[in-house]
Order: structure tokens, then C-alpha cells, then sequence
């Protein structure tokens, strides 16, 4: 597993899934298209990127360079990095068909591609056993059932006042919220956050 400084952030799920079993960092993604209904999503971006930096990783189609647009003209360009993945005819195992333009997308590149575009847009490589975060382990589930932001009575109210508060999108997942609190913020800062 390869630790990253930098947030990566993809278009969807799948994408997400296949490059989490090569990076550990934080992961976002932006829905597809959603991004640009959704200035909650596209603030997340911002903030993680103006914290820890952020590698913007699409599909080489057509609608992959859309979105990639429209983060490079919504977050400063000293907080970016580019990775391009190369362009593969096929399809991925789970679609019936090829894409529109018949390139494969992010989930299906093989790990040593990803890895490879990754060091070619510059991501930080951090030493194996080094943390991202000088003062202390990351949050868990536990700390987020002990705030009552998860697994309670009212949890869900609890949890929405926090995401309006930090300005996040209001339908994030309290494991959602947890790797953004981890990703973004230091233990120290995040406890006083949750509290």
C-alpha cells in the first residue's frame, strides 16, 4: 500500500474503490457531473486541497477533462496536481458495453498504471510507517459513537448540525465525515470539531 500526502479526488465509486486498493489517503469523489450542482462538494475540494494538497485523477474521455475543467477553475492552481491516465480501448469488467469514446476509465487501470501516473503528476510518496498527522492516531467509528455523531439517539440530527457547521455536503456518511475529519484535519483539531 502506498501512502500520499495529497487528497486524490476521482468521479465516482468504482474509481474510488479500485485506487483505495493502491493509496492510502483520502479519497473524494465528485458524483460525475454532480460537482457542478453541488458548492458543497466542490468547498470539500477546496479545503482539501488548500490543507494537504490535492491530485485530480479523471477519466481520459471527454466528460473526465469536463470535470477536471471545472476543479482547475475552482481551486488555485498552487493546490493542484494533474495525473492523466494513458488512453486504453475496452471496457471494465461490470459495464455490458464500452463507454461512449471506448477507453477504459480509473477502475479499470491496473494498480501499476495508477501508481505510475500518480508519481509522474508529483504526488508526495510518504516513507512506509511515517503519519500524515504528527499528533496522534486518527479518529475511529468509536470516537464518532462516543461524540454522538453515529449509532445513537438524535445521532443523525447531531451529524447533520456538524456537516452545516464544517460546510460539507449534507448527505455524507458518518464514514464519510470520519475519513474527511482524518483527511483534513489534525486529531487534535478534529476532536475539538466533533465536541
Amino acid at each position: 500500500m502506498l501512502h500520499i500526502r495529497e487528497a486524490i479526488v476521482v468521479e465516482g465509486r468504482y474509481d474510488k474503490n479500485t485506487l483505495s486498493q493502491v493509496v492510502d489517503t483520502l479519497i473524494l469523489e465528485t458524483g460525475g457531473f454532480q460537482i457542478f450542482k453541488d458548492p458543497e462538494k466542490m468547498a470539500l475540494l477546496d479545503r482539501a486541497a488548500r490543507r494537504r494538497g490535492l491530485v485530480v485523477l479523471t477519466d481520459s474521455d471527454g466528460a473526465g477533462f469536463v470535470i477536471r475543467n471545472r476543479i482547475k477553475g475552482a481551486v488555485p492552481a498552487q493546490f493542484l496536481k494533474h495525473a492523466y491516465i494513458p488512453d486504453v480501448w475496452g471496457k471494465e469488467r461490470r459495464k455490458r458495453r464500452r463507454g461512449k469514446e471506448g477507453k477504459l476509465g480509473v477502475e479499470g487501470m491496473p494498480p501499476d498504471v495508477l501508481e505510475s501516473v500518480l508519481r509522474r503528476a508529483g504526488a508526495t510518496f510518504l516513507e512506509e510507517g511515517e503519519q500524515t498527522s504528527p499528533s496522534g492516531p486518527p479518529l475511529t467509528k468509536g470516537d464518532l459513537f462516543a461524540a454522538g455523531l453515529s449509532g445513537g439517539p438524535g445521532s443523525g440530527e447531531k451529524r447533520q448540525a456538524l456537516l452545516k457547521r464544517l460546510e460539507l455536503p449534507e448527505h455524507m456518511s458518518a464514514n464519510a465525515l470520519l475519513a474527511v475529519l482524518n483527511g483534513c484535519y489534525s486529531r487534535e483539531e478534529a476532536e475539538k470539531l466533533i465536541q
